[in-house]
């Protein structure tokens, strides 16, 4: 199974999240599963007219292409031409490229948000008309066409995440090379159900903070960062504190409220990352399957029982009243 990975307009950091693949690393996966890399700008040492030899190959049907991963967002501008990010020796625009090898790719793959959604590529003005492979921010419609198909039947599959858990990629090629990602195991936005099917909360370390509303007002602080901190792991589509990053780490676990950054223009909430909007005290960023009114009484029936243990803690950089030891009584 041949797979070309091209890169577009973005860091770079979900290929860098891709190299802390451990046990067994990310090459050692691919080549575990047959999967031969054509091609990756920064992993390969072809260049030049060896790679320009590779592209002509795939176009003309010489050489199979089975998945085509993009990394960053498409650069459609200007007026449509895509020649704000050109392909450096071929005279072509990324975009050119990408429409082109697209049709001949069994599967296209978007690696990271910028690719599947625009993500930071596209904030603000968006003056180079950055979108995702099959999507423009919330709306289909991308670099390629809604009613886009590869040659085996699916969509894009966006895997999608600010870098992306180099877990989520590897699985999501393999589970193509086994033939066992079907559209029925994607989401509405495209996404693997596979670490999109929980939520960022579940494990959260914090979460006996979250259960009694003890909050944390400042960074550092170990107490739930919903509150007062612009957490939204309560509605973010994504398995990391199940599945840590290289080991053991979330953003989260490392004292950093989740942003949501699975999801399509979550590089712009109108408000600071680590503030929570408002609305008559009331943050308006609730539970995504929780009616505000229930929250709002649990809400009030947790702080009222908090435990004076979870409270001191909450507002501490460190445990600082540990659980109570319970003796039996003789």
């Amino acid at each position: 199974m041949n797979l070309l990975w091209l890169q577009s307009a973005g860091c770079g950091g979900c290929t860098m999240s891709l190299l802390c693949a451990e046990d067994p690393n990310a090459i050692e996966t691919l080549e575990a599963a047959d999967i031969n890399l054509l091609w990756h700008p920064s992993l390969s040492e072809a260049t030049g007219s060896e790679v320009r030899a590779l592209l002509d190959g795939i176009l003309s049907g010489e050489t199979p292409l089975d998945i085509l991963c993009v990394e960053g967002a498409i650069l459609r501008g200007p007026n449509g031409t895509g020649r704000y990010q050109m392909l450096a020796g071929t005279g072509r625009s990324l975009l050119e490229w990408v429409r082109d090898l697209a049709v001949h790719a069994g599967h296209v793959v978007g690696v990271g948000t910028c690719a599947t959604y625009g993500g930071i590529s596209s904030a603000g003005e968006n003056l180079t008309d950055a979108v995702g492979l099959q999507f423009e921010g919330h709306h289909p419609g991308g670099a390629l066409s809604t009613g886009f198909r590869g040659r085996h039947g699916l969509p894009v599959i966006n895997v999608a995440g600010c870098p992306t858990h180099p877990g989520w990629v590897t699985e999501t090629l393999l589970m193509l090379k086994a033939g066992t990602l079907t559209e029925a195991a994607l989401d509405d936005l495209r996404r693997p159900l596979f670490y999109t099917e929980t939520l960022a909360h579940h494990a959260c370390p914090k979460n006996e903070f979250y259960e009694y509303k003890a909050s944390a007002e400042r960074l550092s602080q170990i107490g739930c960062m919903m509150e007062h901190l612009g957490c939204v792991g309560t509605q973010a589509a994504a398995d990391c504190n199940i599945r840590t990053w290289n080991g053991e780490g979330s953003c989260t676990r490392a004292g950093y409220p989740c942003i949501n950054c699975t999801a399509p223009e979550f590089e712009e909430p109108h408000h600071s990352f680590t503030e929570t909007p408002k609305f008559a005290g009331i943050p308006v960023g609730l539970p995504s399957d929780m009616p505000k009114a229930w929250f709002m009484a649990l809400a009030s029936l947790s702080k009222a029982a908090t435990p004076e243990r979870i409270n001191r803690n909450a507002y501490a950089d460190r445990i600082v009243v540990p659980p109570t030891i319970r003796h039996r009584k003789s």
